[in-house]
């Protein structure tokens, strides 16, 4: 039996998504196994993003930064915005290096079922940075489900009254699919064929 701590970091290992109790229980014997090149290398760069995580208070990324990296490069285009569901989601869209704009997270999707309002969501941040100006086009990147779909009508309505484009990623994604789950190939076919809403 392993020890408490041991013990411990395996059901913490196992709480996250894609790691049951037996890979968890790999992965610290790999840890351990290799302490100087694995496990010291992973527990300063945990300890490191611990101490300087933050949210990005622009779009709301991700980031070890406020504003993001994203925000602060002078060379994105400024005059477009993607706007995701999830933080993955703008993860997923950028390994592309195809989207050369900004990005804005909204936190989720609406869900009726789940109690998700417009006021859980940064929508109304989202209205705020288009009423501002300055933004030609916003393209929204939802997740090709119901609830996804449901929030880019909304989205669109919500911004309809100002002078933007609004288009939204083509239908080439799987339906139900997840955008962190797609390869850089889709992503590209699905950003090129991008079409406005209707």
């Amino acid at each position: 039996m392993a020890s408490p701590e041991i013990e411990t970091l395996t059901q913490a290992l196992s709480r996250l998504p894609g790691l049951g109790p037996r890979s968890a229980r790999r992965a610290v014997l790999h840890l351990l196994k290799k302490r100087e090149t694995a496990l010291d290398p992973l527990l300063a760069a945990l300890t490191a993003v611990s101490q300087r995580l933050a949210t990005c208070s622009t779009c709301g990324n991700v980031d070890t930064a406020d504003p993001c990296a994203i925000c602060a490069d002078p060379r994105r285009d400024t005059r477009q915005l993607c706007v995701v569901e999830e933080v993955a989601d703008l993860w997923a869209l950028e390994r592309s290096r195809l989207f050369p704009g900004r990005f804005h997270v909204l936190g989720g999707k609406l869900s009726a079922l789940d109690g998700v309002r417009p006021e859980d969501l940064a929508i109304d941040a989202l209205v705020s940075r288009v009423a501002s100006g300055g933004i030609d086009e916003v393209v929204l990147a939802m997740n090709a489900t119901l609830e996804g779909q449901t929030t880019a009508h909304y989205i669109a309505e919500r911004i309809e009254a100002y002078p933007v484009r609004v288009t939204q990623l083509a239908h080439g994604l799987p339906v139900g699919g997840e955008l962190d789950y797609l390869d850089e190939g889709t992503l590209a076919q699905a950003l090129r064929a991008r079409r406005p809403v209707a």
